[in-house]
């Protein structure tokens, strides 16, 4: 056994064949180049393996023989046989046994090695396989041998029709799958077990009549040349003597894509058709017409996958499809061997061949009936992807796998678990590795070598929807760009080193095909876990980077405190100490001193006990200046953002944070001015009255100063409640229920695009925006007129006083009070003051008119914004309808508003 077990299986089929034919091995050449060709196939009767099956059917085939003693020293023997390990395959051994000895009337001898050639495929294991060398050039099929001759040559097993015929499986999902026996006459087709029309049946031919002596060139031979095929069922021949045997040798080649003597290749029709110069009988030809399709179809694939195999830009998806095409041709090219065998063994042995196993046309429609069918899916499958690659391509085989046929459904679904079988790889290595070498654009994901770091999330990444396979849904397609995406992300902005496998364990990839089909199979199970399990390790251990690393939420929380002016007892401090420098020119202005202003209200407000993290990015800008502007149309605070941080605080959300800061800045302003303007009424109340010829230009100030009071503060309220709190409670539920980073990203987002909105800072409000600030103008315009006034009543209070005085002065000392003359020019004055009463009065009146009308026009504005919340401020605005008793067109409005209760009120 250890010489055996030292020598190459060739050599050992070699001596089998020389064993069983008793001749030398020059003189077994053919014999052994049929065994290796049956052994290097793949196909196998479907028989059940039961060893113990196999040795009680030998026992009685003893018995009946009357071999009693034989059959008491084969069951010893095999029992002793099972309790040793030399023997890997004893069932196979047994059966070749049990074979042999199937009919004890014909001894063995040399004669018989058709029967014994035919029972080679059927003793061999189904593991044992090895590519045929008849298969080595798929389309290159030798069709044409030499006559042979033998000494057995005459000698045919009668046995043909059932251990002679060994089935061919083909197209399979993962090799070739049994086809059923045609209908041979005489020999009804085998159904046990397997559905009528799927298995192809062939005669093996007489291995002992084919030895070899020269090989004959590839193509049709001439028919003078032909031994004679005499027919037992019927010729049907032309008028030029064409037989059904010349068209059933053109068909071989036909099916192959070769033209034949009579059938060949019309490039007008585009089809094959067979010569005119050949009458046939109508059936005959029909027939012919009938599996000429088969090479035309044949044609069609073949001429895809030459065309794209070397095509390196169809990428591993395109070539993977082509393998998938290759792999199916094979299987088909496996047929036509097997028909070349069946017919070269009848034109070896001519007559003797009987009717039963002989080839026909009609055999050829029954044998080549699912091949046909199989050929017709791929040809349609080919023209459906055509100019497609990559997830496309996949795409493509999928939607063509909807189909009732299970037949057809398996094979697309064997076909597509190839083309995906790239994809599967190119995701697995993203998601648990974060690398990309897509060289070909194949994958869903793409990849921008351009984008710099700081962009890396926005632009780097994307996905190519035209290449998202229609297994895979858009948002499974979304977690796998997120998850690679965050990969890289730490990687390189984050600088984060600890490797993927740490952050998602990497499971199981698709090494082959075939576990490419298993998890197709299973897409919203197994596949579904895989991404979803990487997804959510990943993100989660990104936002824990960011918010313990990076203080993301801290950050955020910064940005409200102090460009959202939340930190109150900072603002207020701060708009305290800047009031003399900012009312300065802007020109006049440095960036230094008002830094250091800044600092100043930090430390002595509760801004102090922030992160020193945050208070260090906290800085002044000034915005471009204008001629005219002031300090308080330029003044800014600023917020430096940098790192991982900048992918959620883009330049585009700072600067929409300071577009809002530079509108709340300007409405706290307001609020201030009219806090002054309160104060100084409050202060000259009492001062003034000594002067009654001011009560009425007095009380025309405190009305105005309590509207645009009122105004302020339900614009105040509606901003900081209404607007900024809200907008902001429903941010912070988003990001703490926040999966990725994207939830977060579309959430900050989503907060500054509605305070942008509602604030009135938006392109669609934009007149509405100017409204408002041409209220803020006349409030500004009535603080100066206001201090116009108080300037000079207290320049006149003070004039009077000091005059007052002095009489007292001259009184006590004995003297007159005051002189005529001085008494006239003390009532000339008077008389000049009181003349500008009057002015004061008109402008006043003008500024009340002008505030009104815009107000009022404002009103109207806002009852037409799609926002409620501005509907229902209108209200507030007009609660004791003043307005609306002005305008008509608030009448209405306003009205209807008030028949609608708030929702949120």
């Amino acid at each position: 056994m250890a010489a055996l077990d030292q020598k190459s299986p060739n050599v050992l089929l070699q001596s089998l064949c020389c064993r069983i034919t008793g001749k030398s091995e020059a003189e077994v050449a053919h014999q052994f180049q049929y065994a290796v060709r049956v052994v290097g196939s793949n196909y196998a009767p479907t028989i059940e393996r039961d060893e113990f099956l196999v040795s009680e059917k030998i026992k009685k085939e003893l018995l009946k023989q009357r071999r009693e003693c034989d059959a008491a020293l084969f069951s010893e023997l095999h029992r002793k046989l099972q309790t040793q390990g030399v023997l890997k395959h004893r069932w196979s051994v047994l059966y070749l046994l049990l074979s042999l000895c199937e009919d004890p009337r014909k001894p063995m001898c040399h004669s018989q090695v058709g029967s014994y050639g035919a029972l080679f495929a059927q003793a061999l294991p189904r593991d044992a396989h090895s590519t045929p060398f008849y298969c080595t050039r798929p389309g290159s099929l030798p069709l044409s041998y030499p006559e042979r001759s033998g000494p057995g040559a005459n000698q045919i097993s009668t046995s043909m029709g059932t251990s002679g015929i060994s089935s061919l499986g083909v197209y399979s999902l993962n090799g070739p799958t049994p086809t059923p026996q045609p209908l041979l006459a005489g020999h009804p087709p085998q159904t046990s077990g397997q559905q009528l029309g799927s298995r192809l049946a062939w005669a093996l031919p007489n291995t002992s009549a084919l030895a070899p002596t020269s090989r004959a060139p590839l193509g049709p031979p001439p028919l003078s040349t032909r031994a004679p095929r005499p027919r037992h069922d019927g010729d049907l021949t032309g008028e030029l003597g064409v037989g059904e045997a010349a068209l059933v040798r053109d068909l071989l080649y036909v099916f192959q894509g070769i033209d034949g003597k009579f059938i060949k290749m019309s490039n007008t029709d585009n089809c094959y058709k067979i010569d005119s110069k050949v009458v046939l009988c109508k059936s005959l030809r029909d027939t012919s017409s009938r599996l000429a399709e088969l090479g035309w179809l044949h044609n069609k694939i073949r001429k895809y996958t030459d065309s794209r195999s070397l095509d390196r830009a169809f990428g591993l998806v395109g070539q993977s499809f082509c393998a998938s095409l290759h792999q199916e041709l094979k299987e088909y090219y496996r047929l036509l061997a097997v028909l070349h065998s069946q017919l070269q063994v009848e034109d070896d042995q001519g007559v003797n061949l009987g009717v039963e196993s002989s080839l026909t046309l009609r055999r050829l429609l029954v044998w080549t009936y699912d091949p046909k069918v199989r050929l017709k899916t791929l040809a349609a499958l080919v023209d459906f992807c055509q100019g497609r690659k990559g997830g496309e391509l996949a795409s493509a085989v999928h939607a063509y796998g909807k189909t009732g046929d299970p037949q057809m459904r398996a094979l697309v679904q064997h076909i597509l678990s190839l083309v995906s079988h790239p994809i599967l790889n190119f995701l697995y290595r993203w998601i648990y590795d974060g690398e990309l070498e897509d060289t070909y654009h194949e994958f869903f994901v793409a990849s921008d070598p351009t984008v710099k770091t700081d962009r890396l999330w926005h632009d780097k990444y994307s996905l190519r929807k035209s290449m998202i396979p229609t297994f895979i849904t858009m948002d499974q397609a979304r977690k796998v760009l997120l998850i690679g995406k965050s990969i890289n992300f730490l990687h390189q902005v984050c600088h984060d080193r600890t490797s993927p496998g740490k952050i998602t364990p990497a499971s199981k990839s698709t090494d082959s095909p075939k576990d490419a089909a298993e998890l197709l199979s299973d897409l919203e199970g197994a596949f579904q876990g895989k991404i979803d399990a990487a997804y959510f390790e990943t993100s989660k251990y990104l936002l824990n980077v960011l918010n313990q690393n990076y203080l993301l939420l801290e950050h955020l929380q910064a940005m409200r405190r102090y460009l959202l002016l939340g930190q109150g007892d900072f603002i207020r401090h701060l708009m305290d100490l800047l009031k003399p420098e900012l009312a300065r020119p802007a020109t006049t202005l440095y960036q230094h001193n008002l830094t250091g202003i800044l600092e100043t209200a930090v430390r002595a407000t509760n801004a102090q006990y922030d992160n020193a993290e945050i208070l260090k990015r906290l800085d002044v800008r000034l915005l471009e200046v204008s001629p005219g502007d002031t300090g308080w149309d330029v003044f800014s605070l600023d917020y430096h953002v940098e790192g991982p941080i900048a992918t959620v605080f883009t330049r585009e959300c700072m600067s929409h944070y300071l577009r809002v800061f530079n509108f709340l800045w300007r409405a706290k302003r307001m609020e201030y001015i009219l806090t002054d303007i309160w104060k100084g009424q409050m202060c000259n109340a009492k001062l003034l009255k000594s002067m009654p010829e001011l009560s009425g230009v007095l009380h025309q100030c405190h009305i105005l100063a309590n509207e645009m009071v009122h105004f302020i503060h339900q614009m105040q309220y509606y901003i900081t409640f209404e607007v900024l709190e809200c907008c902001w409670d429903e941010l912070w539920n988003k990001v703490e229920k926040a999966q990725d980073l994207d939830h977060i990203i579309a959430a900050h987002e989503g907060f500054l695009d509605s305070v942008i909105s509602r604030c009135l800072l938006d392109t669609n409000s934009r007149s509405l925006l100017n409204q408002l600030r041409a209220i803020f103008d006349q409030i500004i315009e009535f603080q100066s007129a206001q201090d116009s006034l108080y300037r000079s009543a207290l320049e006149e209070l003070t004039l009077r006083l000091q005059y007052e005085e002095r009489k007292k002065q001259r009184d006590a000392e004995g003297q007159w009070g005051v002189t005529a003359e001085q008494e006239a020019e003390e009532n000339r004055r008077i008389q000049e003051f009181q003349e500008t009463i009057p002015k004061m009065r008109s402008q006043l009146r003008i500024l009340t008119h002008f505030y009104q009308g815009i107000v009022q026009q404002f009103l109207v504005l806002i009852m037409t914004s799609p926002d409620e919340s501005l509907r229902f401020l209108s209200f507030r605005l007009d609660f004791n309808e003043h307005y609306r008793a002005r305008d008509p067109r608030l009448r209405a409005s306003l009205g209807a508003t008030r028949g609608r209760r708030p929702s949120n009120i």
